[in-house]
């Protein structure tokens, strides 16, 4: 099994940046993909950002693009997200996500790590 492990919040003013860390330890041979999701207080989780493991074309949903990107480190199995431009809006409890070619999409999950900007 994938075991992921978020790390990297705090606390930031608006127009700063913070970069999340999610280490996978495990089968991390098993990962397909990967993403990162934000839970707003008050709010359901919402999708942030998503690319595969191996590599390729990242994907993000529209508030983000431009001011966030998703990467790897292979060496290391941890996924980044790197938040610039932060704004009050992106507070929240933010999970990294895992899909294995054994189970269904998002079918490991990290325990989140808060991000909190202030205005």
């Amino acid at each position: 099994q994938v075991q992921l492990v978020e790390s990297g919040g705090g606390l930031v003013q608006a127009g700063g940046s913070l970069t999340l860390s999610c280490a996978a330890s495990g089968r991390t041979s098993s990962i397909y993909r990967v993403g990162w999701f934000q839970q707003a207080p008050g709010k359901e989780r919402e999708f942030v950002a998503t690319n595969k493991w191996s590599g390729g074309n990242p994907y993000y949903r529209d508030p983000v693009k431009g001011r966030f990107t998703i990467s790897r480190d292979n060496a290391k199995n941890t996924v980044y997200l790197r938040m610039n431009s932060l704004k009050p809006e992106d507070t929240g409890v933010y999970y990294c996500a895992a899909q294995t070619s054994y189970g269904s999409l998002w079918n490991i999950w990290g325990q989140g790590t808060q991000v909190t900007v202030s205005s």
